[in-house]
């Protein structure tokens, strides 16, 4: 056999064994892919499944409806009435979700208001101000906070965090919507921290030459070139930390009190939808009402996901397309 022959074996040879190796390494990632999406859908079958029969059972109508779930109901003498409850264990169960939707709106606007700006000035400082070795130092600090279990956050709110603010703000009740607030703030900044200094990074030289040409400060390029070059990317960050808090259930659950009032009184004891599925699912009856009406808060609770990262993903595509002027 000629050398030019033995080559070209080896060659084709070759060039079989990548075809098979790339064919594997395709077929792995389909699978990869195929089982994930299989296990989320299952995941959504199995709860949608659960939380049906609050709109099918005649068994279950007979203490909740829907009517009962978003609506006023007045309980007790026409001096003390109660629209909205959530007290699924009584002689006369109530299952008013407005305390729990209320009490998510709460904590949740406490965390973003806390942790959008620190996050986002943050990030611009890392990108625009610090020098290398402090930004070597500060990213993977920040970063490092995502690490931290919720449980630990949760605990440290708790313990610590409860009374520096009640002795601060003079609040009534040690546990409430501020202290479980600015606890799941420390979870969120890391997320809108991340993707934001993610963003203002990918923002090209140019655009800061350009500004410091024309005159610029440093700050001035920072706030009116880079960032809004950038904004996309750093509402995007703040979409997955306002998802990352709806969701959010060791932290609520540890510092917020747990009572289900209808106030808009931040200084009050709050309970979430998650905070709800996670002290009474372990406890209450299989197949009964109360065991249905909670697997209806979870549905709700991935609808309100889903649409939150739906709407995010649409905005931030508006905001690239008008910032860049790009055609659909």
């Amino acid at each position: 056999m000629s050398k030019s022959s033995t080559t070209f074996n080896l060659a084709a040879l070759a060039r079989s064994r990548r075809h098979w190796q790339d064919w594997l390494i395709a077929r792995a990632i389909h699978l990869a892919a195929v089982v994930a999406t299989s296990l989320i859908l299952l995941i959504f079958v199995f709860v949608g499944r659960e939380a049906l029969p609050v709109l099918t059972s005649a068994a279950v109508h007979e203490e909740v409806t829907l009517e009962t779930l978003f609506l006023p109901q007045h309980y007790g003498t026409p001096e003390a009435r109660l629209p909205y409850v959530w007290q699924p264990v009584s002689a006369v169960p109530k299952y008013s979700l407005m305390p729990l939707f209320l009490g998510a709106l709460k904590v949740t606007l406490v965390a973003m208001l806390f942790a959008t700006p620190l996050a986002i000035l943050a990030a611009i400082y890392t990108t625009e101000f610090a020098p290398r070795w402090l930004r070597e130092v500060i990213k993977p600090v920040v970063e490092l906070l995502a690490g931290i279990p919720s449980v630990v956050l949760g605990f440290f709110a708790l313990i610590v965090l409860a009374s520096w603010l009640q002795d601060l703000f003079h609040f009534d009740f040690r546990l409430n919507a501020v202290n479980a607030g600015i606890a799941l703030g420390l979870a969120v900044i890391p997320i809108i921290y991340t993707l934001s200094e993610d963003a203002l990074t990918a923002v090209p030289r140019s655009y800061r030459n350009a500004a410091y040409a024309l005159g610029a400060s440093p700050s001035r390029t920072a706030w009116s070139v880079v960032l809004p070059a950038a904004l996309p990317g750093v509402f995007a960050g703040v979409v997955l930390g306002f998802g990352r808090a709806v969701g959010e259930t060791m932290i609520v659950l540890m510092a917020s009190g747990n009572a289900a009032i209808t106030s808009w009184h931040f200084g009050e004891s709050v309970r979430t939808l998650s905070a709800t599925i996670a002290a009474e699912l372990a406890e209450v009856v299989f197949g009964s009402p109360h065991y249905h009406v909670l697997f209806f808060v979870g549905t709700l609770l991935f609808l309100i996901t889903f649409v939150l990262n739906w709407l995010g993903s649409r905005l931030v595509a508006h905001l690239r397309q008008r910032l860049t002027g790009a055609e659909r």
